[in-house]
């Protein structure tokens, strides 16, 4: 037993055990705020994504609005160019609004908080590694 009795001893440990319980705390609190922020960022990607994926296929059900106007235009020419024209218009708006939609899911990547996940992990790391000193 040390010389200071047992009075000395425990006021150093009970601080350093509160020290490490607010750090662990506040450690905690700010994994969890960049959670948030990541989840969120994505949670936008994903949102505008699937939009641009739902504007496609609405782009692919509007066919009676299609046919009114293809029948329209062929009053004024030969139906065959005017079901060419608006098919091609929007075949042409169904590919950019599709690949718009898949360029946003990419960009967002996994679902998981990647950044959140590789920080806990070094965090823990750095844990294990000053309880072995």
């Amino acid at each position: 037993m040390s010389a200071m009795g047992s009075n000395g001893d425990d006021a150093p440990v009970g601080e350093l055990v509160r020290r490490a319980s607010q750090q662990i705390s506040e450690l905690v609190r700010e994994e969890m705020r960049l959670a948030r922020a990541e989840m969120t960022r994505k949670g936008k990607r994903y949102g505008l994504g699937g939009g641009l994926f739902g504007g496609a296929g609405l782009v692919g059900v509007l066919a009676a609005l299609v046919a009114a106007t293809i029948a329209a235009l062929a009053l004024v020419m030969p139906l065959w160019a005017s079901a060419l024209i608006i098919g091609t218009v929007l075949a042409a708006v169904a590919a950019l609004l599709g690949m718009a939609g898949k360029r946003q899911v990419a960009r967002a990547g996994s679902p998981a908080p990647e950044q959140t996940i590789d920080s806990v992990k070094a965090d823990l790391a750095e844990i294990k590694e000053r309880a072995h000193r």
